[in-house]
């Protein structure tokens, strides 16, 4: 069984200046992954990884996530293969429905969230393969278009969703499932459980890996730590809608919160991404990989 990853998160409220030498820090501390994201109105994806992979020699660079309805599937499919091609080995993509409000505010919700997605995810990894891509989907229509530069290692397209049946599509579809922040060990068996139903709909046998973010949130001090993550469980609580002391983090002192990693090792993650929490993101990273024995 492979070692479990663990990754680190570049906040979406960091300025982007200060992407590069975040991620060689964390390359520094020895991280596996650094996630960037794709939130409106904060930065472009594409471009933060971009960034994150040229400052770097070996972290893997993973977007977590892009929302399907601002991105057709071949235009998406030639960016993700420009960076597979540069960088190979070393990218990975988050691919999911968005956020409702947001596509709404720019015009792009669809009424077929769920076929919307699938079609997104197929064409793109068909295109990445190297292969020619037709379909004439609900939502996704493509007549025999090949990428002229296909990846030789086509990375990895991962879908990041959360409810039952997204999490089906997943186990069918993509290459892995992403879940977000606040959902610990019974959360990651039951997406498990969704994602293998997906998966033996479809007869998949490819590996698929399981991401899981959290919030990190490292102190000696329990007050403070109690203070500093009170919005994320207040916030997080409401998104998922779980009981606040059920939300999930990787909080207390570094000890502590390397022993709520590799519970959700443990539970199923392969790979564990943490967001730190507070402007003291590096030294909470560094202090809990050392934990880690990374």
């Amino acid at each position: 069984m492979p070692r479990p990853r663990v990754g680190v998160m570049f906040d979406r409220d960091r300025k982007p200046e200060e992407l590069p030498a975040f991620a060689r820090a964390v390359e520094e501390y020895r991280a596996d992954d650094l996630w960037v994201v794709e939130d409106l109105g904060w930065t472009g994806s594409i471009g933060s990884a971009t960034l994150a992979l040229a400052a770097t020699e070996r972290l893997r660079v993973g977007i977590g996530i892009l929302p399907a309805p601002l991105r057709n599937p071949a235009l998406l499919a030639m960016e993700l293969a420009n960076l597979a091609r540069v960088f190979p080995g070393r990218f990975i993509a988050g691919v999911g429905h968005g956020v409702p409000e947001w596509m709404a505010q720019v015009g792009a919700a669809s009424p077929t969230p769920l076929a919307l997605l699938e079609e997104t995810i197929t064409v793109v990894r068909t295109l990445l393969r190297g292969e020619t891509a037709t379909l004439d989907g609900r939502t996704v229509h493509i007549d025999g278009v090949r990428l002229v530069h296909p990846p030789a290692e086509p990375p990895r397209i991962v879908s990041g969703v959360v409810r039952p049946r997204s999490l089906e599509l997943s186990g069918r579809a993509a290459d892995g499932t992403v879940m977000a922040e606040g959902q610990g060990p019974a959360a990651i068996a039951a997406a498990l459980g969704h994602i293998a139903k997906g998966r033996a709909a479809a007869g998949a046998d490819r590996p698929h890996e399981l991401i899981v973010f959290t919030h990190l949130c490292v102190a000696d001090d329990p007050e403070h730590v109690a203070t500093a993550s009170a919005p994320v469980r207040d916030e997080y609580s409401e998104w998922l809608g779980i009981p606040r002391e059920e939300v999930f983090l990787a909080a207390g002192d570094a000890a502590t919160a390397a022993e709520r990693v590799r519970a959700l090792w443990d539970a199923g993650a392969e790979t564990v991404v943490l967001r730190p929490v507070g402007e003291d993101a590096l030294p909470q990273v560094r202090a809990t990989l050392a934990a880690l024995e990374r």
